[in-house]
């Protein structure tokens, strides 16, 4: 990798690495995504591993020369991790931050204490989203199911009624918004405006969760009617601290990159001058890399410091944060390589070609590659940036908005019906005691009406923006 200039791979990717034809192609694409799928379900290989060897069938079974394909791998997973790892690093350790520190446990106690009976799912699901906003998904599980179990149990309500609207919260959140990895690496993709999409992003999420949670959380909790299970709660983080944030303080710190990429969407729109120096400032500071950072440093001082953590504490929170994250990076690379290939190969031209004379509208073909992928390997990540490879050239003539919608398309997609292939299927399953066939009357649905519900709105939006 390191004897490659960047010119070298750009040059490359920009012609196809094999003159298969489409039909070659077509079935090269397949094979390539089929033995990803063997390797992850039946294999149980790791999903880097899996990518990374799907990469390589897909150029031997498009007849492509192995050197390309290397190249073609290496560069995306190179660009991917230039473009995401950073983002996917900084927002580990803001949730690390929030959750040591106490401030998770600051919000939830905080809402909690202002809701009661009627009130309470909306509040979970209040409490996730805001939670969900910096954490990974199965994270934002861990740091909710204690609370999950306590409401539940003392308030005496279905575990479905609490528990569905906290888990939309959080798939809602990790499938849509960035700076989650998925969402991230699919505007990486298609080229779509990160601020623009963050924004859509959240008009499609506030009405997508309300259906799939509280509204839905009515109907799970008369299928599947379970009290909370009798099990050892989990330690909070903040029964061993003697002080933690303020609610308004914790708050404000996780919101403060949403605000900041907001802001630079605004201004863009507003101004539309990029010599204005009002624009060139939220540029700066609205980019993911400034908003995010900000926000772990201002998350130092207004969680760490005032949780009474030293110097020495807060180092030691940064650091742990960091290492449960190599495996999600890697993913997200080998992700992005097999995406470069799948670019390199000519499977953009082919798609444009086999679906020129379709009448399914871009937005609902990427919605359904993106499902394909995800019930065949149970992993939104991979669904996404699978898909985002796969529909990238449909973005080529789409405006901004609609190649924002592109994105959104696709991660409603990533998140249709988990099912047994899917570690948080079983992660839910687990967690609130229930077999596999309530664990699908309640968390698969939940989440296939994310997706579609999430397809719906972006579908609706296309028409009138």
């Amino acid at each position: 990798m390191s004897s490659l200039s960047v010119e070298t791979l750009a040059a490359n990717a920009t012609e196809p690495i094999t003159s298969a034809g489409n039909a070659q192609l077509g079935i090269a694409v397949l094979g390539g995504i089929a033995v990803i799928v063997l390797l992850i379900t039946v294999f149980k290989l790791h999903a880097f591993l899996s990518l990374t060897i799907g990469t390589l069938a897909l150029g031997a079974f498009a007849g492509a020369p192995l050197d390309k394909v290397i190249t073609s791998f290496s560069a995306g997973l190179g660009s991917t991790v230039a473009s995401v790892g950073v983002l996917i690093a900084l927002g580990a350790i803001l949730g690390k931050l929030l959750a040591d520190s106490g401030g998770a446990d600051q919000i939830v106690d905080t809402i909690l204490a202002k809701a009661s009976g009627r009130a309470m799912p909306w509040a979970m699901v209040l409490i996730a989203s805001v939670i969900g906003l910096p954490l990974f998904f199965e994270v934002g599980i861990v740091l909710l199911i204690p609370v999950v179990l306590l409401v539940a149990k003392r308030g005496n309500y279905s575990l479905m009624r609490i528990g569905i609207p906290a888990l939309a919260g959080l798939s809602v959140m990790h499938g849509l918004i960035p700076p989650h990895p998925g969402p991230l690496v699919a505007i990486d993709a298609v080229g779509a405006n990160l601020g623009l999409t963050l924004a859509l992003g959240v008009v499609v999420a506030i009405p997508t969760v309300i259906i799939a949670g509280p509204l839905f959380s009515k109907y799970a909790a008369r299928w599947v009617d379970i009290p909370a299970p009798d099990r050892m709660i989990p330690q909070r983080a903040s029964e061993d601290l003697e002080t933690r944030p303020s609610f308004r303080a914790t708050v404000s710190t996780v919101l403060l990159p949403v605000v900041l990429m907001l802001a630079k969407a605004l201004v863009d729109i507003v101004v539309d001058d990029p010599e204005n120096a009002v624009q060139r400032v939220t540029d700066v500071i609205g980019s993911p890399l400034i908003a995010l950072l900000a926000a772990v440093l201002v998350a130092m001082f207004t969680l760490g410091r005032a949780a009474g953590f030293t110097k020495g504490r807060i180092s030691t929170t940064v650091e742990k944060s960091l290492a449960p994250i190599a495996g999600v990076l890697l993913i997200v690379a080998a992700g992005g390589g097999f995406k470069q290939t799948l670019i390199d190969s000519g499977v953009g031209q082919m798609i444009l070609d086999i679906s020129k004379d379709w009448s399914i509208p871009a937005l609902l073909l990427a919605w359904l590659i993106a499902v394909a992928i995800r019930l065949a390997t149970g992993s939104a990540t991979v669904a996404t940036i699978s898909a985002a490879g796969l529909a990238a050239p449909l973005a080529a003539d789409m405006s901004t908005t609609h190649a924002a919608l592109l994105v959104l398309a696709i991660g409603a997609g990533s998140l249709f019906f988990s099912h047994v292939n899917d570690a948080g299927f079983w992660l839910v399953k687990e967690y609130f005691g229930m077999n596999v066939g309530q664990t699908i009357k309640t968390w698969s649905v939940m989440e296939t009406i994310i997706s579609v519900c999430g397809l719906g709105f972006v579908l609706l939006l296309s028409l009138v923006l």
